[in-house]
């Protein structure tokens, strides 16, 4: 994983541009000429994703972070200052970081998903009454579990109560709600989350 602190990689010259100066064209983003944002994405997108991609190695995630960089340009365009570097340089460190930020939420969604797929495999329904009787040792479990998972959004619910209580995969969630497989995981991901921490909260109460 890259470090916000190490050398800035390598970037390539670009030829002298014909037309308006880059300093003239970050003055017209900041009056909110998108003719001038146009310029400069014709100018510099190889090269910006190119840094994108030295950072993430992801086609189709150094598209979408690509445009995310040239909106965030448009959007903070009143940030750029001349007198304080020039705007390549600028529109380097603005990709870099979304491209380092994407990279760790990444990482950090697999690490997550694979701690979720650990929790599903090792028999959810099991799971749900140990936890429960172990953590909270007084008061009625069933109840205490019904107000947990009654509490949580109506699709992270649904989708818990189909993994915990009919034992379905996360691909069969996903068939049988007609909903993308990477919801279904964030759906169980939050959900998980919000019991642990509500099973906690009742814990700490009684």
């Amino acid at each position: 994983m890259p470090e916000t602190d190490e050398v800035e990689p390598a970037i390539p010259i670009p030829p002298e541009p014909t037309g308006p100066t880059d300093v003239d064209l970050m003055r017209r983003i900041q009056d909110e000429d998108a003719d001038a944002l146009a310029v400069l994405y014709d100018r510099y997108n190889g090269i910006v994703k190119a840094l994108i991609l030295r950072v993430i190695h992801n086609e189709t995630e150094a598209d979408d972070l690509l445009q995310e960089v040239f909106m965030e340009i448009w959007n903070q365009a009143r940030n750029f200052s001349a007198e304080k570097g020039k705007p390549l340089g600028w529109m380097v460190t603005l990709a870099r970081r979304r491209a380092i930020d994407a990279l760790r939420k990444r990482q950090a969604y697999n690490r997550a998903e694979e701690r979720l797929q650990l929790e599903v495999e090792q028999q959810p329904e099991a799971w749900a009454q140990n936890v429960t009787e172990k953590e909270i040792q007084s008061g009625d479990t069933r109840l205490l579990m019904n107000k947990v998972i009654n509490a949580l959004p109506e699709a992270q619910r649904k989708t818990i109560e189909l993994a915990f209580f009919y034992g379905m995969s996360q691909r069969e969630i996903a068939a049988n709600t007609n909903t993308p497989l990477g919801t279904v995981k964030t759906r169980l991901e939050l959900g998980l989350k919000k019991i642990y921490d509500a099973l906690k909260e009742l814990k700490d109460e009684l």
